[in-house]
């Protein structure tokens, strides 16, 4: 007999909820089961909301994997959340599945409770239905009032940063449909970068109060700086030379890798914007977190990003972000 939607929930996500309730000053007060879940905000801050859809085919591979689908589903998720600046609280699920796979739900449920416990965060609630495999994630998280970072607040003068490295997760796609057992150790390590991307909770919230802008880095970095640029209203001046890019990246593709760093997409780090006067700051933090942290380029009047490259020609990124 076919699983009820009811039985769906209560077998493969309501236990892992049940256990977020039972975590020392857990935000839930009222969790899956239901009509709303219900989260106590922390006094004096604001709520975060952001959601994400991924779909099969457009965002991620066919037959992907169901344990690492959940991972990096969450991860995507939870990625905007750093970008603001917030702590997690709490995420819904919407769920579409063609059809009730028990061992793929098996799989999915319990890495998705996994990745949740390293995040800190609960799926409070949900739906489920039947169609073309596709997840949507809500995520919800908290701040200070007032202190959230948005898009709109980087000033001329303001130098530009990007955590990590660039350009990884986009020359895996090179590698998704092979063998992982014949694939080099810098083309696994760029598959790992794929699979697993890490949301900067902790750099996103250190950068509360020094960063004037900040987005995660989900389409490439010359697009998502340009959100920031739009909605501030400024310009930026990007030094290609200075791009972070990974000793595998390098190995692997050192034609594209410059490519890959600025329209790749898919690193889900942070690039924000922040004065000078807070260069050692940010270095003490690259250290605290053991989190490379690079100054890329500044803010100035006017509108668009222009990308230099060491001879000073002007280097033009290439247009299009492919996920896969």
């Amino acid at each position: 007999m076919p699983i009820s939607e009811f039985q769906l929930i209560q077998q493969y996500f309501k236990a892992g909820a049940a256990a977020a309730l039972a975590r020392p000053n857990s935000p839930v007060r009222c969790g899956i089961g239901d009509d709303c879940a219900v989260l106590a905000l922390p006094a004096g801050d604001e709520l975060l909301v952001s959601v994400d859809t991924l779909v099969e085919t457009v965002h991620f591979p066919k037959n992907y994997p169901a344990d690492l689908l959940a991972r990096r589903a969450l991860a995507v998720c939870v990625s905007d959340l750093a970008a603001c600046g917030a702590t997690p609280l709490g995420f819904t699920l919407a769920l579409t599945l063609p059809s009730v796979d028990e061992l793929w739900l098996a799989d999915f449920a319990s890495a998705l409770a996994s990745v949740a416990a390293e995040y800190d965060i609960s799926l409070v609630g949900g739906d489920t239905t039947r169609g073309p495999l596709c997840l949507s994630m809500q995520v919800m998280g908290s701040a200070p009032t007032g202190a959230a970072i948005l898009r709109s607040g980087a000033q001329p003068g303001d130098l530009v940063f990007v955590s990590g490295q660039l350009g990884d997760a986009r020359a895996a796609l090179n590698y998704l449909e092979k063998d992982e057992a014949q694939l080099s150790v810098a083309e696994q390590t760029l598959l790992t970068r794929y699979h697993a991307p890490v949301p900067r909770l902790a750099l996103g919230q250190k950068l509360r109060g020094l960063a004037t802008a900040a987005v995660d880095v989900s389409d490439g970095l010359a697009a998502d700086l340009s959100h920031i640029l739009s909605a501030s209203g400024v310009a930026a001046v990007l030094a290609v030379e200075r791009l972070p890019l990974s000793a595998a990246i390098t190995e692997t593709d050192p034609a594209r890798a410059v490519e890959f760093a600025l329209s790749g997409g898919d690193d889900y780090e942070l690039c924000f914007t922040a004065p000078a006067a807070y260069r050692e700051q940010l270095h003490a933090i690259s250290l605290e977190l053991n989190l490379a942290i690079t100054e890329v380029g500044y803010i100035e009047a006017g509108a668009g990003l222009t990308c230099f490259a060491a001879d000073g020609s002007v280097h033009m990124p290439v247009a299009g972000y492919q996920h896969f």
